[in-house]
């Protein structure tokens, strides 16, 4: 049975939108399709001070794989594109991919929450959300992601910087 899945994007570390463009292409090789994506947003780091501003997006896509198998196999993406996990709760990173939702599951594990804890205090998940999925009702909260946006208390600057994609990974104009 395929799900479709919400993932969040960012990085930065590195040459940025190269990293973000290789999640994109080894998720769609080795998770599922990639149905939408949002344009690439400038943020400023979250719950934690670095120089180094990220490039943040969000793609949905179509699985057949389980949550918690999805979750390994994002997690060997980022392994395979130099991710360094530490002790540290936040840190830069080369690439961060988060599962936002999976369908309209709710799942509370050790390891596992979906829908993830934080997307309704985050300006730089909410906004590339709406711009692909503005009506759809977070699961928990009963609200739109256009609602959320509008009642967040984040005050960190969100700035595009590509258009949305189509899945193939061309650009709109």
């Amino acid at each position: 049975m395929t799900n479709y899945v919400f993932l969040g994007l960012g990085s930065n570390l590195g040459e940025r939108e190269l990293y973000l463009n290789n999640a994109v292409g080894l998720i769609g090789r080795s998770i599922g399709f990639i149905s939408e994506k949002s344009g690439i947003y400038e943020t400023e780091p979250w719950g934690f001070q670095s120089e180094n501003n990220f490039l943040n997006m969000v793609i949905k896509i179509h699985t057949e794989l389980k949550p918690h198998d999805l979750l390994k196999k994002i997690q060997g993406i980022e392994d395979k594109l130099g991710r360094v996990r530490n002790a540290k709760q936040y840190a830069s990173r080369t690439i961060d991919i988060d599962i936002l939702f999976y369908a309209n599951r709710i799942i509370e594990k050790p390891d596992l929450t979906i829908p993830h804890p934080l997307i309704q205090d985050r300006k730089f998940v909410l906004v590339p959300l709406c711009e692909i999925a503005p009506k759809m009702i977070h699961p928990l909260l009963s609200m739109t992601f256009e609602d959320l946006l509008l009642k967040c208390r984040d005050e960190r600057k969100v700035t595009k910087i590509t258009p949305a994609g189509n899945p193939d990974g061309t650009f709109f104009k």
